[in-house]
């Protein structure tokens, strides 16, 4: 349902896109993460065709976004990271308006308006102004007037950022509903590891280049072996010892502990020397020991290789 091919994009000398490849199938939620600036939003806005690439191409099922955007645009509903409704207007309201502007017959809007408010859990604040509305209630409120023309591929920038836990999750139920009920393509961008765990496949960007891609096992694995976690104290002279080992390319903080990223040699190696050197340098090692990856280990030792 979404494919794109060799996409560049430039804003001046900034690359923001490079050589892009995406696909997503009916069905299907891939996640886009990667730090700020590394082209995720320039990306959702080059696939609904808000903007315009230098190179590449771009489908929304066997639509071509560069010669036919509007047709292709029939096929998308896109949930931006502003909040974009009207503030003046009622959920109702509001409803109505991008319905009609999509050419939406009457009858056809308002009965698709209580099914959809009904799946969002807004039927019951029809009526209430939109800007009246808590953060996570403008969200669903964004949600249902991107479903209110039935899309078939779903653009979503960064759609919980700023919403509670529980209202966090509540999102998520209803587009996991969509993808398993429907086969809607879905395309999601988060800052949220819990959140990209959920997706079927992620892409993790880098200066607008697609670096890993895979299911959120697949990236895990592409550590397997190479993270050591560990707890002692004090924690931050441990770090600096941990960073001075030959084969620890990377050493962050955790919470109360540190990930290590071992490459070039053993983990069990590095255990030997961290054994040895934290209590002759003074400092207490209370835990040590190689764990599987996390999702977020690899997010930042891309975002370490990005500012490396």
């Amino acid at each position: 349902m979404i494919f794109a091919s060799e996409l560049d994009k430039s804003f001046g000398e900034t690359q923001a896109v490079s050589g892009l490849e995406l696909q997503v199938q009916a069905g299907e939620i891939y996640g886009l993460v990667g730090p700020d600036g590394a082209g995720k939003t320039t990306t959702m806005r080059l696939l609904c065709a808000a903007l315009l690439p230098d190179h590449g191409q771009i489908k929304i099922g066997e639509i071509d976004m560069l010669r036919q955007p509007e047709q292709g645009r029939e096929l998308i509903g896109y949930l931006p990271q502003r909040f974009s409704m009207y503030e003046e207007l009622t959920v109702r309201e509001n409803l109505r308006f991008f319905a009609e502007v999509r050419g939406i017959r009457r009858e056809a809007w308002q009965q698709r308006s209580r099914e959809i408010l009904e799946f969002v859990g807004l039927y019951d604040f029809i009526d209430r102004q939109a800007g009246k509305l808590s953060g996570g209630m403008k969200q669903k409120l964004g949600l249902a007037v991107a479903l209110v023309h039935e899309p078939r591929v779903l653009l979503l920038d960064e759609p919980t950022t700023g919403v509670d836990p529980v209202t966090r999750q509540d999102f998520w139920q209803l587009i996991i509903r969509l993808t398993q009920d429907n086969q809607i393509a879905v395309l999601v961008s988060t800052p949220y590891m819990d959140e990209a765990a959920r997706c079927h496949r992620l892409g993790f960007l880098r200066q607008g280049r697609l670096q890993l891609e895979g299911t959120p096992q697949d990236l895990r694995d592409h550590l397997a072996g190479q993270v050591l976690e560990l707890q002692g104290s004090p924690l931050p002279q441990i770090r600096s010892i941990a960073a001075a080992d030959p084969d620890v390319v990377d050493a962050q903080m955790f919470g109360d502990r540190l990930h290590l990223h071992i490459q070039g040699g053993t983990a069990e190696a590095v255990q030997q020397r961290l054994q040895q050197a934290v209590p002759a340098a003074g400092a207490q090692l209370t835990h040590l020991q190689l764990i599987p990856a996390q999702l977020e280990d690899v997010f930042i030792i891309l975002v370490a290789n990005d500012h490396g």
